[in-house]
C-alpha cells in the first residue's frame, strides 16, 4: 500500500463513519419530535404528557449537540493529521524541550511533551461542549447541580491524577514499543491488562475519595433488606457505601466497584432518598444479575481480547511508511516514532471500528434482559418496574427512541421492551404502577 491510498481509504472510512452517524442522530432527532406529542400507551397512567414533552426535549436537545460535536470532531483529526497539526504540535514541543536546559536527554521527553500539547489542544475543543452540557442543558432541564468552582476542582485533580498514572503507564509503553522487538505488542498488552486489574483494585479506596464522600449506610431496615439480598445471591463486598452523587448531579444509580476482595457496593444518595426500600432492592438485584451471569468478567475478556488484536494491528502498521505519509507524518520527526506511532493509530482507529458499535450494543442489551430475568427471580419483579419507571421519568430518557439509533447505540433496551421482558417474568396479578419521586441512573460498572 502507498501513502495515497491510505490517504484515500482513511478519508473513505471516516466520511462514510460521518454520514452514518448524521443519519442516525436525525432519524433520532425526527422520530422523538413526531412522538414528542403523546405517551406511549403502556406508559399513559405512569408518566404525564408534561414529563414525556420534557424527555423529548432533553433528547433532541441533547442530539443536536452532538451533532455539532460530532462534526467539529472530524474537522480536528483531519488537521491534525492531513491537515499537519500534529506536525506542529511537534516542531512546538520539540523548541520548547530544547529551550529547557537537560530535558531533550531524558529519554522519550519529546514523546512526553507532543502528547502533553495534543492534550492541550483537544482539551481546548472539547472544553466549550462540556461546559454547554453541564452549564446550560443540564442546568435547564434541573439535573446540574455542579457548581463552576467544583468543576474546576475535578479538572484539576483529574489532571493531577492523569499526570501521576499516566505518565509512569506512556514511558513504560514507548520503552517496550522500542525494545522489545516485533512482539512488542504482546508485552504491552500484558502490562495493559496488569495496569487495569491494579486500577481496578485500587479505585474504590484511593481513586474514588478524590472526588465523592463515601459513607457507610445507615438505615438499619434497608441495610438488613440488602445484606440478606446479598446472602441470597452469594454476593459478598467489602461493604455498602453511599456516595454524595447530589453535589453534581440529580441523577442516581447504584453500582459495583472494585475487584477481588475489594469490591463495594455504592448508592448514589439521590437513589437512597427517592426510591422505596423494595425498589432499591430490585434495582441492587438487577446489578448482582451482572455479577451472577458473570457480565463483568465477560465484558473484561472481551475489552482485553480486542486490545490485543488493537495493539498486534498496531504492530503491523508502525513500522510502514505508508501509514505516516497517509496520515500527514513526515518521516524523521523529532519526536520519538514509538510516540506518533500511538498518537496517530489511537487518533484514527475509531473511523475503522465505528462499525462494532452495534455489537457491543446489542451483547450489552442481551445482559440487561438476563440481568432483570436474575433481579425477577430474587425480587419482585413489579419492584423493578416501578424502579425503571422512576428512573425514566427523571432522568429524562425517552420513551420513544428511533429503533436503529437505539440499536446502534443503546446499551440498555428500549423502555416499552424492556418493561414488557419484565411483565412476562411477574407473576400473572400485577398491581398498578406507582409514581412517588425517583431519581435515574448515571455510570457505574454495571448500570440498571
Amino acid at each position: 500500500m502507498t501513502g495515497p491510498i491510505f490517504t484515500i481509504l482513511f478519508l473513505f472510512a471516516l466520511s462514510l463513519m460521518l454520514i452514518f452517524q448524521t443519519t442516525l442522530s436525525l432519524k433520532q432527532f425526527f422520530h422523538v419530535r413526531a412522538h414528542r406529542d403523546a405517551v406511549p400507551a403502556e406508559f399513559s397512567e405512569t408518566i404525564t404528557l408534561e414529563s414525556h414533552q420534557k424527555a423529548a426535549d432533553y433528547t433532541t436537545t441533547k442530539v443536536k449537540l452532538g451533532l455539532a460535536e460530532s462534526f467539529i470532531d472530524v474537522g480536528v483529526l483531519l488537521l491534525l493529521t492531513i491537515g499537519g497539526g500534529l506536525m506542529l504540535i511537534d516542531g512546538l514541543a520539540a523548541g520548547l524541550v530544547n529551550r529547557v536546559g537537560g530535558m531533550a536527554a531524558i529519554p522519550y521527553v519529546n514523546g512526553l511533551a507532543i502528547i502533553l500539547g495534543l492534550a492541550i489542544f483537544t482539551s481546548l475543543i472539547s472544553m466549550p461542549f462540556d461546559l454547554y452540557r453541564t452549564f446550560v442543558i443540564e442546568a435547564k432541564y434541573g439535573f446540574n447541580k455542579m457548581t463552576l468552582k467544583l468543576y474546576v476542582i475535578d479538572a484539576i485533580k483529574g489532571l493531577l491524577l492523569s499526570a501521576v498514572i499516566g505518565v509512569p503507564l506512556l514511558l513504560a509503553t514507548f520503552w517496550l514499543m522500542a525494545k522489545m522487538g516485533t512482539y512488542w505488542w504482546l508485552y504491552v498488552w500484558l502490562m495493559w491488562l496488569g495496569f487495569t486489574l491494579l486500577m481496578m483494585a485500587i479505585y474504590p479506596n484511593f481513586i474514588a475519595p478524590l472526588f465523592n464522600k463515601f459513607q457507610p449506610l445507615t438505615d438499619k431496615s434497608l441495610k438488613a433488606t440488602i445484606e440478606a439480598l446479598l446472602n441470597r445471591c452469594g454476593f459478598k463486598s467489602s461493604g455498602l457505601f453511599v456516595m454524595d452523587g447530589s453535589k453534581r448531579s440529580s441523577h442516581g444509580n447504584a453500582y459495583f466497584t472494585g475487584f477481588g476482595k475489594t469490591k463495594r457496593i455504592v448508592f448514589f444518595d439521590t437513589l437512597i432518598e427517592r426510591l422505596s426500600p423494595p425498589e432499591i432492592e430490585a434495582v441492587l438485584a438487577h446489578e448482582l444479575g451482572h455479577f451472577k451471569r458473570k457480565h463483568i468478567y465477560k465484558m473484561m475478556a472481551t475489552q482485553f481480547f480486542l486490545t490485543l488484536i488493537i495493539l498486534a494491528l498496531m504492530g503491523w502498521v508502525v513500522d510502514k511508511p505508508w501509514f505516516y505519509s497517509g496520515l500527514g507524518v513526515t518521516v524523521g520527526m523529532s519526536a520519538p516514532q514509538v510516540a506518533i506511532a500511538l498518537i496517530l493509530f489511537f487518533m484514527v482507529l475509531p473511523a475503522f471500528t465505528f462499525w462494532l458499535t452495534p455489537l457491543g450494543s446489542m451483547r450489552s442489551r442481551k445482559h440487561e434482559f438476563e440481568a432483570d430475568a436474575y433481579a425477577a427471580s430474587q425480587t419482585n419483579a413489579e419492584d423493578l418496574i416501578t424502579a425503571l419507571v422512576k428512573l425514566y421519568r427523571d432522568n429524562a430518557s425517552t420513551l420513544t427512541p428511533d429503533p436503529l439509533h437505539s440499536a446502534v447505540y443503546d446499551s440498555h433496551p428500549p423502555a416499552s421492551i424492556r418493561i414488557a421482558h419484565l411483565r412476562s417474568l411477574a407473576p400473572p396479578m400485577v398491581t398498578p404502577l406507582s409514581t412517588p419521586p425517583g431519581t435515574p441512573p448515571v455510570a457505574g460498572l454495571a448500570t440498571i
